[in-house]
């Protein structure tokens, strides 16, 4: 794939509201792009803020990390999105307040895109009918290969819709969970998630899997099994599938081995889980990486 062309980033971009009442940046779309632009990989993001504070923070930390913002939509009757988090044994639950601007992305406003790579979504965005109408046009309109990152929460997705998008893809991620949900029926989680890869013709299905690591199969029918390293300390997994997604499509375009790949998924991950929330604010954190991935 072309390096030098751009990733396009579909989808929700909010705050997370944590019990200690920090307010942090989130999204998983948004917390893609985010990385992406971290190592250099030039992301459009597709998104739109209500006409408020929490939307003047959203564009102006956009700007202030060097973000193209020609595709964050402005929204003077939706307020920006918002969800309360909550933390049960370290693992988050999510409480995705409805009808926010970003469920509003308007078609007849998508930025002009002349050197899209690839197109990243995940399925939360398609819970109203405004928004999956725009990202239909950014399909036809760019046809470019498409990733799709599923997110699966409840009430918010729909089998039928979400098996749409993911026939449409080359690759797909999803967590062990997810899987469980859409998947054939198999013996066990490695039978279902090659059955899945074939059924849908993917070039690749990756099934992560928190603490023991990550699953892919490829169209060629490999299958690779990786596990995380030793994380040197745990403050909330929030965005670590985000971070890893994000790693991925990086591989993607840089044209890195599977493996390798990977790993480095792997580990990105490992080191966001480090801190709160999933989007660092400074550059340092991603140059022990950028420099070991030859980036700088």
């Amino acid at each position: 794939m072309n390096a030098s062309g751009c990733p396009v980033v579909f989808g929700e971009v909010l705050f997370d509201h944590f019990p200690d009442g920090q307010a942090v940046l989130g999204g998983a779309p948004f917390n893609v792009a985010w990385h992406l632009n971290a190592f250099g990989a030039r992301p459009v993001l597709i998104s739109r803020v209500g006409n408020d504070a929490l939307g003047r923070r959203i564009r102006e930390a956009m700007q202030s990390w060097g973000m193209d913002t020609a595709g964050l939509q402005l929204d003077s009757s939706h307020p920006t999105g918002t969800v309360e988090v909550t933390l049960d044994n370290d693992e988050p639950h999510y409480d995705i307040v409805e009808r926010r601007a970003w469920d509003f992305i308007d078609a007849d406003k998508l930025p002009p895109i002349k050197d899209a790579a690839l197109l990243y979504h995940g399925s939360l965005a398609l819970r109203n009918p405004v928004s999956c109408k725009a990202l239909d046009t950014l399909h036809d309109r760019l046809a470019v290969p498409v990733f799709v990152d599923v997110n699966l929460r409840a009430p918010w997705w729909t089998r039928e819709q979400v098996e749409r998008y993911i026939d449409g893809a080359c690759w797909v991620k999803l967590n062990e969970d997810e899987l469980d949900l859409l998947a054939p029926p198999g013996v066990d989680l490695e039978q279902r998630a090659a059955t899945l890869q074939q059924a849908c013709g993917l070039e690749l299905l990756i099934t992560t899997r928190g603490a023991a690591g990550a699953l892919a199969h490829t169209r060629s029918g490999r299958r690779l099994q990786i596990e995380p390293p030793p994380a040197d300390k745990l403050v909330d997994t929030v965005g670590a599938g985000d971070a890893f997604a994000a790693v991925i499509i990086l591989g993607l375009l840089h044209d890195w081995v599977l493996e390798s790949t990977l790993q480095r998924a792997q580990a990105f991950a490992s080191a966001i889980v480090g801190i709160r929330g999933a989007t660092p604010g400074q550059r340092e954190f991603y140059t022990p990486f950028m420099q070991r991935w030859n980036l700088m």
